[in-house]
């Protein structure tokens, strides 16, 4: 069974830092692209940041530079850390298991979301 587990979220402050944390289980997380997406209200979700399993990374123009997307495979987690934060970072962070080329986190090739962790930034 695919779990996907966020935490992390929270409160901070314009221009702090927070670090978010997805727990993975139940698929072959190694091969698996993540991802961070986040839902503002009355917005569309929107792509944050993904990492291959590999290890190589992409990011949205609007958090370049800002934010840092990691993983450990050992552990099958994959992390957001966040910095400079800006109020309009403020949204729901979800994780995403992403079935892409020949690697799928199951044999449906379905893509797999978390719950959600809210991210409030207050200016």
């Amino acid at each position: 069974q695919v779990q996907l587990v966020e935490s992390g979220g929270g409160l901070v402050q314009s221009g702090g830092s927070l670090r978010l944390s997805c727990a993975a289980s139940g698929f072959p997380f190694r091969l698996i692209t993540m991802g961070w997406y986040r839902q503002a209200p009355g917005k569309g979700r929107e792509l944050v940041a993904t990492i291959t399993g590999g290890g190589r990374t992409n990011y949205a123009d609007s958090v370049w530079g800002r934010f840092t997307i990691s993983r450990d495979n050992a552990q099958n987690t994959v992390d957001l850390q966040m910095s400079s934060l800006k109020p309009e970072d403020t949204a729901v962070y979800y994780c995403k298991a992403e079935s892409v080329g020949g690697a799928a986190v199951e044999s449906t090739r379905r893509d797999y979301w978390g719950q959600g962790t809210q991210v409030t930034v207050s200016s």
